[in-house]
């Protein structure tokens, strides 16, 4: 008696035999008088084709609830959460016009959900409760010089104090001692007191280090006239005695230049029960672009962002304890660019990729490298191709993760750099001497490429764009899946849709991929035409999907702990090959540090398969879970939804 792979092989090639012998009879004569149009959608809609190459469609939205989506995460309740904010779009923030939809792709139901601020360019991470956490945002809009007409820029307030902090209300006009103009600032600013320091041999008072205050002040007026052109120190008006005599400001060029995005300290978690946005402690620091990163205790880590006056947050990351929910700072400061790739080692340790989206000077914290967060000691790791083209790159953690082997995708030159990298690079973790080598390289240049873990321990690469934000029509409709196993990339079908800036990818339960988002600078390649934001979704399924029929995977327990085991049921325990716990991920700026694939420990019953969750901490984080088993054919269940403790 065959068993179900052997009979689901034998069916395929006689359905695909059929269906090509009938095309062939019917239609081949035909085919040759098709336009080179309708021979592609012959080909790419071909059965046989699908099954080597998997296939792409776009989802049908209706127009009320389309969205320039910039976020997107998967909960555990299967429907996946689409954060626009105002969506890069000046007329949505202004009119305060910011968007949130939860979209459930087995019922096909689409959601609105009211978002309390502007989550535009803000970070995200799942946590072990199932909730989603949601920090920084958009404060101010960026300024493009021409378009600024009041000088301004950073005002260093410093307080002399050693007994009080000092409190400066928003509207705080700052006089220049040498050049008289006068400065007045947008927001209120608490200064630390100053820290008294002492000689540590003798115990001697040495001096008073001012508490430092950063805010963004403007001139009274518009006007070149009003522009300041070396740094001067600024009397604070309104202060007496005291707190005039140790309250003053320090500002350098005070101009008419470009004035970057401003972030938000607001932070949120998202119910994926409850469908909405629950308001926590805001963290001590505004971000625009950070990342979130899980630690090995189950806090966060928020890291890096543009801050209230549009600043790179000087090295002041901070921790998210789920339990109270308040922000601590870390003892220690390590600046990098913004939304930097870090992710938790299974020694505790977090490794940075290098990859980054962007903003940031391009000689601070772009190596990548190993970080000891207790010591904050960071050690480089050699061997990067391309070391200057990291920003805009992708970075997985190929699977399995027990294996500790990341990869490195494309990426291009700092700021709008027309250059962009070809490369992937793979460093194995858990070498004696951990370098980046190269692995297979791609056919373009391509910066903004999305990756996504696949339940077969493949991964699906797509789209991106040769140029900065696509610009000269360069955006690569091409998609390729990586099989670590052979260190090769094999071309499948082509994407419908063009990805750059603002665009993502996440598995879904079923193991199909899908993709949102991309903001092109222009349509045309003599870059006259503008872009629009692309707000279509698209869905690819992939090979395996047209092997035959998924195996079932049923029953179970919904919480398992680490280091114990479960039985699921299957009536295809005879065919399963492989298990795999997969953590959803949540997308942004071609930076996702939550996707990750665990192999799991397994044994088959007649009836069904027993897994086993593994000890580690760090390698499993709490949270939720994809339970994926794969058949010999390579073709996965549906996931069932698996909570770890």
């Amino acid at each position: 008696m065959k068993d179900h792979s052997s009979r689901r092989r034998a069916r395929r090639i006689a359905i695909g035999t059929a269906v090509v012998l009938a095309l062939a009879g019917m239609n081949g004569p035909a085919l040759y008088r098709f336009g080179s149009e309708e021979y592609h959608q012959y080909k790419i809609n071909r059965p046989e084709y699908k099954a080597e190459n998997g296939h792409w469609e776009i989802v049908d939205f209706p127009e009320e609830y389309r969205q320039n989506t910039i976020h997107a995460a998967l909960l555990h309740t299967g429907k996946v959460l689409l954060v626009a904010g105002s969506g890069n779009n000046q007329k949505n923030f202004d009119a305060k016009k910011f968007d949130t939809r939860l979209w459930d792709p087995v019922k096909k139901t689409i959601k609105k959900i009211p978002t309390p601020t502007d989550l535009f360019c803000t970070g995200h991470t799942q946590l072990a409760n199932g909730n989603l956490l949601i920090a920084g945002g958009t404060k101010r809009y960026e300024k493009l010089e021409g378009d600024v007409t009041k000088a301004g820029g950073l005002m260093i307030v410093h307080n002399e104090n050693p007994d009080k902090p000092i409190t400066l209300p928003a509207g705080t006009r700052f006089t220049g001692k040498k050049n008289g103009k006068t400065f007045v600032s947008k927001d209120p600013i608490l200064v630390p007191r100053a820290k008294k320091v002492f000689d540590k041999k003798t115990g001697k008072f040495l001096r008073n280090d001012p508490g430092l205050g950063r805010i963004y002040v403007e001139a009274q007026k518009s006007g070149r006239k009003y522009e300041t052109g070396t740094q001067d120190n600024y009397r604070v008006q309104g202060l007496t005695g005291a707190d005039a005599r140790n309250t003053y400001g320090i500002a350098q060029k005070l101009a008419l230049d470009k004035k970057d995005f401003q972030g938000i300290k607001d932070a949120y978690e998202f119910d994926p029960v409850a469908e909405k946005y629950i308001k926590v402690d805001p963290m001590n620091e505004a971000r625009w672009y950070p990342t979130l990163t899980t630690l090995s205790d189950g806090k966060i880590l928020s890291l890096s962002g543009l801050d209230e006056i549009g600043q790179l947050v000087p090295g002041k990351n901070e921790i998210y304890d789920p339990k109270t929910k308040k922000w601590t700072y870390t003892k220690d400061v390590r600046q990098f660019p913004t939304y930097p790739a870090i992710s938790l080692m299974q020694d505790g340790k977090l490794f940075y990729s290098g990859a980054n989206a962007g903003y940031g000077p391009d000689d601070v914290g772009r190596d990548p490298g190993i970080w000891d967060l207790k010591t904050n000691k960071f050690s480089k790791v050699p061997g990067m191709s391309d070391k200057k083209l990291l920003e805009t790159a992708g970075t997985v953690l190929l699977p399995p993760a027990q294996d500790e082997k990341y990869m490195v995708i494309g990426g291009g030159g700092v700021g709008e750099s027309k250059k962009s990298s070809k490369k992937t690079r793979i460093i194995d973790l858990l070498a004696d001497d951990p370098k980046f080598v190269d692995g297979p390289e791609l056919e373009k240049g391509t910066r903004y490429p999305q990756s996504s873990i696949l339940p077969d321990d493949t991964v699906l690469v797509s789209g991106g764009s040769e140029d900065y934000r696509g610009r000269g029509d360069s955006n690569i409709l091409q998609a390729r899946i990586y099989d670590a196993k052979a260190n090769s990339l094999r071309r499948v079908a082509d994407p419908l849709v063009g990805r750059n800036y603002h665009s993502g990818s996440l598995l879904l339960p079923d193991g199909r991929v899908m993709f949102f988002g991309s903001d092109s600078l222009y349509a045309d390649k003599a870059n006259t035409k503008p872009g629009t934001f692309e707000q279509r979704i698209e869905i690819y399924t992939p090979p395996y999907l047209y092997q035959g029929s998924q195996p079932t995977l049923g029953g179970g327990p919904k919480t398992v702990k680490r280091g114990e085991s479960a039985t699921f049921t299957t009536k295809h325990s005879a065919s399963i090959k492989t298990a795999r716990l997969i953590r959803p991920s949540a997308s942004t700026h071609v930076t996702d540090v939550d996707q990750r694939s665990i192999a799991l420990d397994l044994k088959k019953t007649s009836e069904g398969v027993t897994v086993t969750i593994p000890k580690s901490r760090n390698l499993v984080e709490s949270g939720w879970y994809m339970l994926f088993v794969t058949d010999d054919q390579g073709t996965p269940s549906k996931a069932q939804w698996v909570r770890v403790p």
